[in-house]
This record gives C-alpha cells, sequence and structure tokens, in this order.
C-alpha cells in the first residue's frame, strides 16, 4: 500500500531539511509520496523548498497563510496513496515510526491510527500544552465513546478514502478536532499507537496559542450531532 505524507509547513526554514532527510530514509514497502505544502512561509522555507529536486517530492504553494487544515485540504486533494499520514514541519516527532504508524491499516485493523505521546515515555512539553492536550482527549471521549489518550496528536494516519470522504471544513489547527469527531461519528475506531517525541519551545517555533485550545473544544462540541451529506 502506497503511503502519502502531507506536511504543512509553515516558518520552518531551520528544520524542513532535517526532516525530508529523516523521511528520505524511511523505507515503505508499497512506496511513499511526499506532499509539502508551504502555507504562506515568510522566513525563506520557500526558497529552501525551491531548491529542493523534485523526485518523489510534490511541492505546493499558498500565496498567504491560511493554517494547518487548508495546507491539508491542499495536501489530500493532490494525494495518491492508499494511506495517508499527516507530519508536521519541525522534528518533534520522528518519521522512523511510520512503519508501525501505518501496519494497523496495512493489517486492516482499523482505517484510523493515532501515535500517541501519552502511551510513549516522553518529556512532556509546557504545562499548559499538555495538559490541554489532556483535556480534549476527555472530551472527545466524553463527546463520542472514545478511548484516546491523545487526540491532538500531529501523527494521525488514514485510509486514504475515509479522509476524502470527511468533507472537511477546517482551516487551522482545528483539523484534529474535527477528523476526530467525524470519523468517531462514522463508528471508525482509533487505534493509538506509542510514539516518540521531542517537544520544541515557543522560542523554537512552536505555534498552538491559547485560542486554538478554545477553538478546538467548540469543533468537538459543534460535530456532536455531524452526519455525512449522504444521510442528510
Amino acid at each position: 500500500m502506497k503511503l502519502s505524507v502531507i506536511i504543512p509547513v509553515y516558518n520552518e526554514k531551520k528544520t524542513i531539511r532535517v526532516l525530508l532527510e529523516r523521511i528520505g530514509q524511511v523505507r515503505i514497502p508499497g512506496g511513499k509520496e511526499i506532499i509539502i505544502v508551504d502555507d504562506g512561509s515568510t522566513d525563506g522555507t520557500r526558497q529552501v523548498l525551491q531548491g529542493l529536486p523534485s523526485r518523489h517530492t510534490i511541492i505546493c504553494f499558498h500565496k498567504v497563510n491560511q493554517g494547518k487544515g487548508a495546507a491539508v485540504k491542499t495536501g489530500l486533494e493532490i494525494a495518491s496513496g492508499d494511506i495517508v499520514l499527516i507530519q508536521d514541519g519541525d522534528l518533534e516527532y520522528d518519521p522512523f515510526e511510520y512503519p508501525k504508524l501505518i501496519q494497523p491499516i496495512i493489517d486492516k485493523k482499523t482505517r484510523v491510527v493515532y501515535g500517541s505521546r501519552i502511551l510513549g515515555e516522553n518529556r512532556a512539553s509546557y504545562f499548559r500544552y499538555y495538559w490541554g492536550g489532556r483535556f480534549l482527549s476527555l472530551l472527545a471521549n466524553c463527546l463520542y465513546g472514545i478511548g484516546v489518550t491523545d487526540e491532538p496528536t500531529c501523527y494521525k494516519v488514514f485510509d486514504a478514502a475515509l479522509l476524502k470522504s470527511l468533507e472537511l471544513k477546517c482551516k487551522g489547527f482545528e483539523f484534529c478536532p474535527e477528523v476526530t469527531a467525524k470519523v468517531s461519528r462514522l463508528g471508525q475506531s482509533i487505534t493509538e499507537v506509542p510514539i516518540s517525541y521531542a517537544p520544541r519551545s515557543i522560542h523554537e517555533g512552536k505555534k498552538i496559542r491559547w485560542i486554538d485550545g478554545v477553538i478546538a473544544v467548540w469543533t468537538l462540541l459543534k460535530y456532536r450531532t455531524w452526519k455525512p451529506s449522504s444521510e442528510q
């Protein structure tokens, strides 16, 4: 099964080359494609990407910053793989864990896999990020009857056909709660796999703000009664 790695990028000049080198070293039996969506970077990331070889890598550019969700949707329109994996443009998550993340989907045990930082043995990020993530996980579990430990994790992996069917509306970081809500409403189970995590500081470029947490809560609440258009 072919893997499509979608990488939303915004001002990641310092990390994008190293990240792509690591991804390039990962071997996937069915092959992989890398789709980078530069979301209006202003720090020189765009120039770095323009200088990369295009073999096995598709690069798209948004003229202005629109948000992570918008970048994911752009990448999803291009993705040709059987499995889609979301990868941030920093170095907090380890691409060498791709094989174990996609294996449950290959084995047809599930159509959705989340990489859990909580199940892994990791150093926690800032107090507010850690407990904010735990709260969002608890809220999602209560609202949707699921049992995830790390709802806002970056490493979300999907059967491509399923993800493309979700009619995504997100523009920013609410991509995470929207897909969690919608796959849960469709009755799809979410399998969690322990992952490693190397949190970076705000000084190093971490972009999540308190308002994103508020939006995430609202998104989980909003989609509690969502139905796909075919059922509406």
